[in-house]
């Protein structure tokens, strides 16, 4: 038993069998013992490779993607340059040094973060030592201002509540203990009015996961772009309309039992795009269609570009980037597992890359 898993079978001991969005807040965020407050978790050395640090084509796609929006309404003179869960700052880096081009933009443009973990931030200071940034805990404390956000593999961590169908009724996924172990269990059946319409396509013995925190930060997003203009991207693992259980772990890049080693494994949910769309739209905003990640990049220019970088290497470092470049954009790799929303304003162009909802 981990540190962290000491703590929390103490607590169920005590208090009772725990709520799996309480037991993943914890084991990602505690203070003391959590995943991303004690360690940088990307890389080989660590437990997952995220887009960004694949290819730097990737960051590059997403800056030329919010340039042109910027040029498409009107050159605003400032505007906040945002990233939810910044990672190593590896993506903003790419952004702007693909913005770069674009007379006047970075000039406009406020650096700012959203980053929950104290090791990732020092790791995103370094990156961007040559940029102006602004470090936020949430979205809330955000300045007002058109904004541009990008939010890579951000949503999937929040926390997520597990339903599981038996005949009519709905039991609550909990996190239990025995013999001294942590294990999944189910809470007494009971009826919710928020998931009576989900009992006619969750079949008997069936999962729906909900991610309480998700939405509001959508509809933040949405009435912010509604308001002041920019756009919003979203990238991340998922589809649209929750269905099954999708809660994993990943421990040196092999998915785990998630209550193996808390603290000590990533722990995620499949990203459920359709109340993000809602919450949005009904703040205001257009969001465009779910579309995959690879359609969005490839449109964006991608391949183009990997032609053009692909012109300086040789050897294993050719291989590499040609890997590259098929992992991003592959149906079988992330090009489709992956998906893509965009956010923009009622009236405003469509983002490029993306199809109307």
């Amino acid at each position: 038993m981990t540190p962290l898993g000491d703590i929390l079978a103490r607590r169920i001991a005590s208090e009772g069998p725990m709520r799996l969005d309480h037991y993943m807040a914890e084991c990602l965020l505690h203070p003391a013992h959590g995943y991303y407050t004690t360690r940088d978790p990307l890389g080989h050395a660590g437990d997952f490779t995220t887009a960004p640090e694949i290819s730097q084509m990737f960051g590059e796609m997403l800056g030329l993607c919010l340039a042109q929006v910027w040029l498409d309404q009107g050159r605003p003179a400032y505007f906040l340059l945002a990233e939810l869960g910044p990672g190593r700052g590896t993506l903003m880096a790419d952004m702007l040094r693909a913005m770069r081009g674009v007379p006047g933009m970075l000039d406009a443009a406020e650096i700012h973060l959203v980053e929950a973990s104290p090791t990732l931030g020092a790791a995103q200071e370094v990156r961007l030592s040559g940029h102006l940034v602004q470090w936020h805990d949430s979205i809330e404390t955000l300045p007002d201002g058109p904004l541009y956000v990008v939010a890579n593999e951000f949503f999937d961590a929040l926390p997520i509540r597990q339903f599981e169908r038996i005949d009519m009724m709905w039991c609550e996924r909990q996190v239990g203990l025995v013999e001294g172990k942590l294990v999944p269990g189910r809470a007494p059946p009971t009826a919710l009015a928020a998931l009576e319409g989900r009992l006619l396509d969750t079949p008997d013995g069936g999962f729906v996961e909900i991610c309480p925190a998700a939405p509001p930060i959508a509809g933040q997003i949405g009435g912010r772009i509604a308001a002041a203009g920019g756009v919003a991207l979203i990238f991340d693992y998922g589809g649209w309309h929750s269905l099954g259980d999708t809660f994993q772990a990943l421990r040196g890049h092999q998915p785990e039992d998630p209550f193996a080693h808390p603290g000590e494994a990533d722990l995620t949910a499949h990203v459920d795009f359709e109340p993000l769309a809602q919450a949005a739209q009904s703040a205001g905003a257009a969001v465009s269609a779910l579309m995959p990640q690879g359609v969005v990049l490839e449109r964006l220019g991608i391949t183009a570009r990997a032609q053009a970088l692909a012109g300086k290497l040789s050897g294993e470092a050719l291989q590499s980037h040609i890997a590259a470049h098929r992992r991003l954009t592959h149906p079988e790799e992330m090009g489709h597992l992956f998906k893509s929303l965009a956010i923009y304003p009622e009236h405003a162009p469509l983002p490029p890359g993306f199809d109307a909802s």
